[in-house]
C-alpha cells in the first residue's frame, strides 16, 4: 500500500496541471485507506510544481528499476 511520504509515479497524463505519466511526486495525503492521494509534485531543485489529488489508479509505487527523468515545464 501507498502511504504518506511515499514517491509515486504517474500512470497517466493530468493535462489541466501539465503533468505528464512517468512524473514522479510525493504522497502529503492518502485519502481513504488508499482510494485516492493528494501528491505535492516538484522541480528538481526543490520548488513545488503544484499539489494535486490523485485516484489509485493514476498512480503506482516506484519500483527499484525506475529511473528518474528529468523534462523542462513551460
Amino acid at each position: 500500500m501507498i502511504e504518506e511520504h511515499d514517491r509515486i509515479v504517474l500512470t497517466e497524463p493530468l493535462p489541466e496541471s501539465d503533468l505528464q505519466a512517468g512524473d514522479v511526486g510525493t504522497v502529503v495525503h492518502v485519502y481513504d485507506e488508499g482510494t485516492a492521494y493528494e501528491v505535492e509534485f516538484v522541480h528538481l531543485d526543490g520548488r513545488t510544481v503544484t499539489v494535486e489529488t490523485v485516484e489509485a489508479s493514476a498512480v503506482r509505487p516506484v519500483a527499484s528499476t525506475d529511473v528518474i527523468h528529468a523534462r523542462t515545464r513551460e
